[in-house]
């Protein structure tokens, strides 16, 4: 038991050390840039985009496309913000009185609790549920990928996550997804069954 404290404590220390390296990489020139790239304001465009893609390759069945990302995105955040930043309570680094005048924090610090990144976990959740949902009927969805690498590193860069909660985060919205998708995929099947009955 005491070991395996010990090693949690070790792994938290190890991503300490990561958050302030990567956080310490910033200039000023560059710091509204990132700040409008983590608002999700930012992005309509992006997903206004994709909308329009996505309906005009298959009208009738768009809507599936739709539910599975709202449920996606719903099974992410809530996760994310519903579950574990209130039941493990770690304290985003900007809230973390250790790190005054340490860290480099950008714009609003957001709650209290940043463990794991909702951030991460929707962007990351929304891409592979429509690269797994659309594969191979839309080109370029590989590049959300980027979009949700991006997005997600602006919450280090801002200092209001550490790499742990990026990379739990994602991990939340890639399981999300899997399980979105197959919901959707074992509905729209079981509803064809019976229609064609």
């Amino acid at each position: 038991m005491a070991g395996d404290f010990t090693m949690i404590e070790q792994i938290k220390a190890w991503d300490e050390r990561l958050f302030i390296w990567l956080n310490g990489f910033h200039w000023d020139w560059l710091d509204p840039v990132v700040y409008r790239a983590t608002e999700t304001s930012t992005w309509i465009p992006l997903y206004l985009l994709l909308i329009y893609l996505i309906y005009k390759i298959d009208p009738k069945n768009s809507w599936w496309v739709f539910g599975g990302v709202a449920l996606t995105i719903l099974i992410a955040d809530q996760s994310t913000s519903g579950f574990m930043k209130p039941f493990f309570e770690r304290l985003r680094p900007c809230h973390d009185p250790r790190w005054d005048g340490i860290i480099h924090n950008y714009g609003r610090c957001g709650g209290l609790y940043g463990f794991a990144s909702s951030h991460a976990a929707n962007t990351v959740g929304l891409a592979v549920f429509l690269n797994r949902k659309l594969k191979g009927k839309l080109p370029y969805l590989r590049w959300l990928y980027l979009y949700a690498f991006l997005v997600s590193y602006t919450r280090i860069y801002l200092g209001v996550h550490y790499p742990a909660d990026i990379l739990i985060g994602a991990l939340i919205g890639t399981m999300a997804a899997w399980i979105s998708w197959f919901f959707v995929v074992f509905v729209k099947r079981e509803l064809l069954k019976k229609i064609l009955r």
